[in-house]
């Protein structure tokens, strides 16, 4: 498996902005697609946005246009921008690697916190 850390999360008011971050060991980060899911209060855990090795992107419906991921091969990071941020979007974030020799691998989750 490969370890993910995540980092920046917090709590932030309606409208703002966030960067979580999440760092994998490992020296083949390149060949990964990396993930980030969210789990509310109560809910199902939900995916929210990919990217792939070479680069695409994809989103939920719910985040498109406010989320966005991206990475860093040199520093094994995948981050995800959060702006215009609102109470729905409260939830633990998961990072989520998807490695061709490693297998699917899940980070501890952080906490995100919108208030009105």
């Amino acid at each position: 498996q490969v370890r993910l850390v995540e980092s920046g999360g917090g709590s932030v008011q309606r409208g703002g902005s966030l960067r979580l971050s999440c760092e994998a060991d490992g020296s083949l980060f390149v060949f990964n697609t990396m993930a980030w899911h969210r789990q509310a209060p109560g809910k199902e855990r939900e995916w929210v946005a990919t990217v792939t090795s070479g680069g695409t992107t994809d989103y939920a419906d719910s985040v498109k246009g406010r989320f966005t991921i991206s990475r860093d091969n040199a520093k094994n990071t995948v981050y995800l921008q959060i702006n215009s941020l609102k109470p729905d979007d409260t939830a633990v974030y998961y990072c989520h690697s998807i490695s061709p020799t490693r297998g699917d691998s899940w980070g501890q989750g952080i906490q995100v916190t919108v208030s009105s």
